[in-house]
C-alpha cells in the first residue's frame, strides 16, 4: 500500500528546494527518474523504492484542495505529491519530511495535517529489496493493483499514467481501498470501464466491488467475482446495508454490472437498462446529469468547449472555473487552450476534465475525437444539489434549443439520480439515473425521417427545436423520479434505430 503526503506551497518548489527535501533521509539515498522525468523516486539500500515525488502542479482553480482533500488553500498554489511505500515504516515518515521541508522553505501547508516534519529519517537499516515504484503495489500477468488509503480517490496524473500503462500491457487496473473511501466522478468513470475494478476491503466478506457489490476473491493474479455453485455472484452486505431491498442484488441487476451512465446518443442510449435499483435512503441530495454529443467541422476556426460552456451557464449561471487532463484540475477555463491541446494530440483522442466554482458542485468529462464526420465532443456534465434544492429541469428544453442552433448538437440525454450532492461515490448501492428528456439533433432527425421521428410508439409528444426547415426533436420522458421513463426511453430509441425505409404504421401516424 502507498501513503500519500501532499505539500501545498505558495511558491514553486525549484530544483534546490526539491533537492534539499529529497535528501531528508541522508545522502545514502539514491535518486532515479520515471514517467519521462515527471516522477522522482527515492531508493534505499539495495534499490528498495521508498518514496516517489510527482512534479509540482500549479493549481489556479478555486476549490480543488477542498474538493479532494477537505483542506482550504487559496489559489494559486503548487501541489507537490509524495507517495510512500507502507512496506517500510520509515518511508511514510520520509514522505512527511520531504513535504515538511518544502513547507519550511516555501511556506504553505501539508496534507494530511500533522504529517509534515523536518527531522532527518534514518533509512540505513531498511532491508534491501527488488526495484520498482511504490505507486504500483502488485503487478501480475492480468492486473496492476494499487492500494490507496485517502478519503477521496481522484484521477491524479500518476493514476492516469498507471491506467495508460495497464491498457498498453493488457492488464486491468484494480484500486484497493478501505470501506470509507469515495471516488470522484472522473475516478469512477475510469474504474467503471471493464476490466478495471474498485476493490473495497470489508471485514465481513473480505473484498467486494465498490460499484457493483460483487464479493471478490483473488484468483489467477486478479480480483474477480466469487461465484456460487449455481453460477451467481454474491453481493456484499455492506454494499446494500441501509438501502431498501438490502437482502440481495436488486431485480434485473447482476452482481457485477459496472456499466456507466447513458452517453446520450441514439446508439448508446439504451446501454444502461433500468435496474429497478432502490435509491440510497441516506443519499443527501440529487445529481443532474446532462450527457451530450456535438460534432464540428474540422478547420482552423474550430473552438471546442462552447456547448459545455453554454450548458454550464444555463444551469448554474456561471461559466466553468477550470479544466485539465487530471485531478487536481489546475488550469483556468479557456476554450482556446482546450482546443489547442486537442489539436496537438490529434488524431489521438483527448480526455479532459472540467470543474466549476465551489458554490455549486459540478464536474464534466469531455472526450474529443477526430472522426470522418468531423470533430466530436462527448460530454457528461454532472451537477450536485442538496436535499432542499430542486435541479433546474425547467431550463433543459431552452438549453437544448440553444445547443441545436449554435453548437451542432447531435444528441442530449438528461437524467436525475438520488446520490451525494458533492458528486463523490461511496461503495454503496445507488439507484440508476432516471431519464428526464432526450433530444435528437437535426442531422439525425433528417436521417431517420421527420415523419417517423416525431411519432414514436409511446405516449411522448416531441417538441420541435431549432430551424423549422430542419428541426431537432426534444422528447420529454418524465420528471426525473418516474422509473417508467426507462421503458419510454427504450421504446423510443428502439423506434429511432428501426428500419427507416418502412413507412410508419397508422397508429404511429396518429
Amino acid at each position: 500500500m502507498t501513503r500519500d503526503v501532499i505539500a501545498l506551497t505558495p511558491k514553486m518548489p525549484d530544483v534546490w528546494a526539491l533537492m534539499a527535501s529529497l535528501y531528508a533521509g541522508g545522502s545514502d539515498l539514491d535518486l532515479s527518474a520515471a514517467a519521462e522525468g515527471a516522477v522522482v523516486q527515492l531508493h534505499g539500500p539495495g534499490g528498495r523504492p521508498l518514496v516517489s515525488v510527482e512534479s509540482p502542479v500549479l493549481v489556479q482553480v478555486p476549490g480543488e484542495a477542498e474538493r479532494l482533500l477537505g483542506q482550504s488553500a487559496a489559489p494559486p498554489y503548487w501541489w507537490t505529491e509524495a507517495r510512500a511505500s507502507t512496506a517500510v515504516p520509515e518511508a511514510e515518515r520520509l514522505a512527511g519530511v520531504v513535504c515538511g521541508r518544502l513547507n519550511a522553505l516555501l511556506g504553505g501547508s501539508t496534507w494530511p495535517p500533522g504529517a509534515a516534519s523536518t527531522k532527518v529519517v534514518d533509512v540505513s537499516a531498511v532491508p534491501s529489496a527488488g526495484s520498482g515504484q511504490p505507486a504500483v503495489d502488485v503487478v501480475t500477468e492480468n492486473a496492476a493493483v494499487v492500494l490507496i488509503d485517502r478519503p477521496v480517490v481522484a484521477l491524479t496524473s500518476w493514476l492516469a499514467e498507471i491506467m495508460r500503462t495497464a491498457v498498453v500491457s493488457r492488464r486491468s487496473l484494480q484500486i484497493v481501498t478501505p470501506g470509507g473511501v469515495r471516488l470522484t466522478p472522473a475516478a469512477r468513470t475510469t474504474l467503471a470501464r471493464v476490466p478495471n475494478r474498485w476493490v473495497v476491503q470489508d471485514p465481513e466478506c473480505g473484498y467486494y466491488d465498490g460499484l457493483s457489490g460483487a464479493v471478490l476473491r483473488w484468483r489467477d493474479g486478479a480480483f474477480s467475482p466469487a461465484f456460487a455453485e449455481d453460477g451467481t455472484a454474491a453481493v456484499a452486505a455492506a454494499f446494500t446495508r441501509g438501502t431498501r431491498g438490502a437482502a440481495g442484488a436488486p431485480a434485473n441487476r447482476t452482481a457485477d454490472d459496472r456499466t456507466g451512465g447513458p452517453t446520450g446518443n441514439t446508439s448508446d442510449a439504451t446501454a444502461v437498462a433500468p435496474h429497478n435499483a432502490p435509491a440510497d435512503e441516506d443519499a443527501p441530495g440529487r445529481q443532474l446529469i446532462v450527457a451530450l454529443r456535438t460534432v464540428h467541422r474540422a478547420d482552423e476556426h474550430l473552438l471546442l468547449g462552447g456547448a459545455l460552456e453554454a450548458a454550464w451557464k444555463a444551469l448554474t449561471g456561471t461559466a466553468p472555473a477550470g479544466w485539465g487532463t487530471a485531478e487536481p484540475v489546475n488550469l483556468p477555463w479557456s476554450p482556446r487552450q482546450l482546443t489547442d491541446l486537442a489539436r496537438e494530440r490529434a488524431p489521438e483522442p483527448s480526455q479532459l476534465l472540467v470543474v466549476g466554482t465551489p458554490d455549486r458542485p459540478a464536474m464534466a468529462t469531455v472526450r474529443v475525437t477526430r472522426t470522418t464526420k468531423g470533430v466530436e465532443e462527448d460530454t457528461v456534465l454532472t451537477l450536485g444539489y442538496a436535499a432542499d434544492e430542486d435541479p433546474p429541469l425547467d431550463r433543459i428544453e431552452a438549453l437544448a434549443d440553444t445547443l441545436v442552433r449554435e453548437h451542432g448538437l447531435r444528441t442530449m440525454l438528461t437524467s436525475v439520480r438520488a446520490a451525494r450532492a458533492d458528486l463523490t461515490t461511496a461503495p454503496r448501492l445507488e439507484g440508476p439515473p432516471i431519464p428526464h428528456a432526450f433530444t435528437l439533433g437535426p442531422d439525425d432527425v433528417h436521417t431517420i425521417g421527420l415523419d417517423r421521428a416525431r411519432r414514436p410508439p409511446v405516449q411522448v409528444l416531441p417538441k420541435h427545436l431549432g430551424p423549422t426547415t430542419r428541426p431537432a426533436l426534444h422528447y420529454p420522458l418524465g420528471d426525473g423520479t418516474d422509473p417508467g421513463a426507462w421503458e419510454r426511453l427504450q421504446q423510443l430509441t428502439a423506434h429511432l434505430k428501426g428500419d427507416h425505409s418502412r413507412p410508419a404504421t397508422p397508429a404511429q401516424r396518429g
